[in-house]
């Protein structure tokens, strides 16, 4: 089966600038026919840490809540809060930062709710039954939701090879249970060098499995649930992921946190891949590395596994840039992927996204 995907290019003229073209690719995918009237739309999207430059600017943000609201939707703009330490692991912090980044409400027109709340516990389980996973813990307001719209930024990733729709679901609606549970296979660990005994941890701690000992917090690995509270909640920075999960695991289980994002949201959720400033790695650095190929343009589909890969097909049709990061493959139709992360095999995500039913990588590639 061949699903469509949609592609608009950079090319302008004074008849049809780019917010011309990402309104052609809204109205493409049917946008809508997806809309009730009061509807609540998260438009699910990375705000960028504090010193990247790479994530999608709030100016293309804007133009897809005016679309939204032109059709009598409700939407609002989204993220939650990360894993590790840093500006956007608690809601006052994220929400400083994305402001920072231009997304004020007189910038997007629209609110910014962090769908994990405060400090990344508001969440729901969801089941989904899946080979590793018989549920997953997804932020509770893109659960709630009525409709989600993925804008993704199309960069590199050291995990996954490229991270894209599915990264920005999977990974970044997640909780952060199901953020931890996708990184790591055991509790968190402390570090008694940077523990001061403060028993902060042992306060937010649900499930009583933090206790001093030798005036040091200590975590029992059988009664820890891996919510990774304790993880933020530390003043001294001393409880700490153990990043113990392979690349293919990784990737599978990322999959299937889409799974249970995307669950109940059938025929209300719209892909749009921005494939601009493709830098090398995440938008969780605090900087922005040189893209790696030129400016390639817009996709937008329904299929979140096609676009994916029609984006990875469109960005190694490109000519590699010298002076990025880019190791190898800089001619045109060869892995850039690859040629970033050579032992990562970013077809997994591809396939196991397949396997489970979330799309097809065959695809249908419509140039607007």
């Amino acid at each position: 089966m061949k699903n469509k995907v949609l592609f608009a290019d950079m090319r302008t003229s004074t008849k049809k600038n780019i917010f011309d073209k990402l309104n052609l690719l809204l109205e493409g995918v049917e946008i809508k026919s997806r809309i009730k009237e009061n509807s609540l739309i998260a438009i699910k999207l990375h705000f960028g840490e504090r010193g990247n430059t790479a994530f999608v600017s709030p100016i293309f943000v804007r133009k897809i809540v005016d679309k939204v609201k032109q059709y009598k939707g409700k939407p609002f703009i989204t993220d939650t809060n990360t894993l590790y330490r840093g500006d956007r692991s608690e809601a006052v912090s994220h929400l400083t930062v994305a402001t920072h980044h231009g997304y004020s409400y007189s910038v997007v027109d629209a609110p910014l709710v962090i769908a994990d709340g405060i400090r990344g516990n508001t969440s729901v389980k969801v089941t989904i039954d899946k080979p590793i996973f018989k549920e997953v813990s997804v932020g509770a307001e893109l659960f709630h939701t009525d409709n989600i719209i993925s804008v993704a930024h199309f960069k590199g990733h050291d995990l996954t090879g490229f991270g894209g729709t599915l990264k920005n679901i999977g990974m970044g609606g997640a909780s952060r249970q199901g953020k931890l549970a996708q990184h790591s296979n055991i509790s968190p660990k402390v570090d008694r060098k940077l523990c001061k005994g403060c028993g902060d941890c042992i306060e937010i701690c649900s499930q009583k499995a933090i206790a001093l000992i030798d005036n040091r917090s200590n975590i029992d690995q059988v009664k820890c649930i891996g919510c990774a509270e304790c993880i933020t909640i530390c003043p001294q920075g001393a409880i700490q992921i153990q990043w113990n999960e392979t690349v293919t695991n990784f990737q599978k289980k990322m999959v299937e946190h889409a799974c249970g994002v995307l669950k109940g949201k059938e025929g209300r959720a719209i892909f749009l891949n921005f494939l601009m400033n493709i830098s090398p790695a995440c938008d969780c650095y605090g900087h922005a590395d040189a893209p790696i190929v030129p400016n390639i343009g817009i996709l937008a589909s329904t299929d979140p596994v096609a676009i994916d890969q029609a984006s990875v097909d469109l960005v190694n049709q490109e000519i590699g840039i010298f002076n990025s990061a880019l190791k190898s493959n800089f001619k045109e139709g060869e892995d850039k992927f690859r040629g970033l992360y050579p032992e990562i095999d970013w077809e997994i995500q591809l396939d196991y996204a397949e396997n489970l039913g979330l799309g097809f990588r065959e695809h249908k590639l419509i140039h607007i």
